[in-house]
């Protein structure tokens, strides 16, 4: 069963949480990075994202970003900037974008869950990766972006939300990107033992967003377990910054892919080829959103397509049912010669909070085809996940996504 825990959060006052808050490290690349920290001096990627400090040709992955990290992060608090928490809390994080909310609840989860696979994962980590985060956490002694998690809803936990929920928030701020955040503090003895004797009966929680943060956050575990093996298992650093979603709060968009090129075909060769595994009907020039499973656009020389997946080349197999395996698996590999959309140059994704214009934009620029996708439903995760198996990569795109910089977990 899955422990989760309450903590002493480090987090922004409140008249400069607005200015602290900051999209994910890995949402930017370094010149971003570097704009985003010169609009915003305040902004929590001087911390996550040290290269900044640096000269643009400096090596990102130099012991002295981390440093530089671990000095940034204390001049916040020494400035008051940051503030620790007196008491252990939990609080209540909830992001509204396009007039939809989503309320997660901000927490500690065990290291020892996600080892025991209480936590399930779907998705395949890379070391380089894992290392970059690990050396931050490490040195930063402090796990400064949370981890996106989800759980089955339980009506127990959602009334203590929704009566929190009731009093004045903590932070309420607009991004500049229009979504909202609002945050809630949960101090009370009675509610706090409630969430944590609760979720001691939820038997699986998912990951549903930042694998490679959370296999970093378990590495430095186990590192400071083998540092200090008289350890009792509750020190800070046997847990990781999550926060917790009921499934029901959860949506999950479309996550497109472009291609370069169609593999030596010419138009109607290419079609042809498609036609063997899939029904195509044109459908003019306006974009196509599939509305249903194993359906699919399809953009190619200023056309948009339907592609309905033939019935025989559907499977009940928790992975290969999935839109993005039947795509790739009967499309992309066969006909397109895509084998590892990892590292294959041909291929790009466009995730679904960019529309599907981008996708026209795209093939009329550098691209030649896209392919408009059905979300991945957060069933078919939890699915994949129970059964111990791995979705295809860039099978989920989550929006909104979670700001670092509101809350921070010191591990000792």
């Amino acid at each position: 069963m899955a422990t989760v825990r309450p903590f002493y959060a480090i987090r922004p006052r409140e008249d400069v949480a607005h200015k602290v808050a900051a999209l994910p490290y890995d949402v930017y690349n370094r010149q971003e990075a570097l704009e985003e920290v010169l609009k915003e001096p305040l902004s929590f990627l001087k911390v996550d994202r040290a290269e900044t400090q640096f000269e643009k040709d400096f090596n990102p992955y130099d012991p002295q970003v981390y440093q530089k990290a671990k000095e940034s992060l204390q001049d916040m608090l020494n400035e008051g900037i940051l503030r620790k928490e007196g008491q252990s809390c939990y609080y209540i994080y909830e992001l509204t974008m396009g007039g939809r909310s989503q309320t997660g609840l901000v927490g500690c989860a065990a290291i020892d869950d996600y080892l025991n696979d209480v936590i399930k994962k779907h998705e395949k980590t890379r070391e380089d990766k894992e290392i970059d985060r690990i050396n931050h956490v490490d040195i930063c002694n402090a796990q400064t972006g949370p981890i996106f998690l989800a759980y089955r809803s339980r009506k127990s936990i959602n009334e203590v939300v929704d009566s929190i929920k009731k009093k004045r928030a903590l932070y309420d701020f607009l991004a500049p990107d229009g979504v909202r955040h609002t945050v809630w503090k949960i101090d009370s003895e009675h509610d706090i033992e409630s969430i944590s004797l609760e979720f001691k009966t939820v038997q699986s929680i998912y990951i549903a967003d930042g694998h490679h943060r959370t296999a970093s956050a378990v590495k430095v575990g186990l590192k400071r377990r083998k540092e200090n093996p008289g350890y009792t298992g509750e020190e800070e650093f046997n847990f990781f910054l999550s926060v917790l979603f009921p499934h029901d709060q959860l949506m999950i968009l479309d996550y497109n892919r472009v291609v370069k090129d169609l593999n030596g075909y010419n138009n109607q060769e290419f079609l042809t080829e498609v036609a063997k595994s899939f029904l195509i009907e044109e459908t003019g020039a306006e974009p196509y959103q599939p509305r249903e499973k194993a359906t699919f656009g399809m953009y190619l020389e200023g056309v948009w397509y339907k592609l309905t997946a033939k019935y025989e080349i559907r499977s009940a197999d928790p992975v290969e049912k999935l839109d993005v395996a039947l795509l790739q698996n009967h499309l992309l590999y066969p006909v397109l010669n895509i084998k590892d959309i990892r590292i294959d140059q041909r291929i790009d994704f466009v995730g679904g909070i960019r529309g599907l214009k981008e996708l026209e934009k795209r093939v009329n620029s550098d691209m030649k085809l896209a392919f408009s996708l059905f979300p991945t439903s957060i069933s078919e995760l939890f699915e994949v996940s129970d059964a111990g198996q791995l979705m295809p990569p860039k099978s989920t795109w989550f929006e909104p996504k979670l700001r670092s910089g509101i809350f921070i977990h010191e591990l000792s």
